[in-house]
């Protein structure tokens, strides 16, 4: 995963814009009034989630509207893959310990 996706979300601002859009694609104007920014700043923080290639923009006419990227999610995806053993193996733990602890009741009784 390269340094750029992980600048992009390691802003709070740019992860509110991320999960804005999640629902469903939004136009500058709209993420500026939902995050409370002026255009200029929220253009920024998109074109810095753009080039982390977690967005992609369409023009429609005068409007800027922004969607997610799958690109850039499946490279966080791919990074995160061998970190999820961890809690798989977690979890795994904790139902073989809820599976003795039910069969422990059981046998005392």
């Amino acid at each position: 995963m390269s340094p750029t996706t992980w600048t992009a979300l390691g802003d709070p601002t740019r992860r509110a814009i991320l999960d804005r859009i999640r629902r469903r694609p939004c136009a500058v104007g709209e993420l500026s009034a939902h995050l409370g920014l002026g255009q200029p700043q929220t253009s920024k923080h998109l074109k810095v989630l753009r080039e982390a290639h977690l967005v992609t923009v369409r023009v429609d006419a005068q409007r800027r509207v922004y969607s997610l990227d799958p690109r850039g999610f499946a490279d966080v995806d791919d990074w995160l893959t061998p970190y999820r053993s961890l809690w798989n193996d977690s979890l795994d733990a904790l139902e073989r310990h809820l599976d003795a602890a039910q069969h422990d009741s059981r046998t005392e009784t």
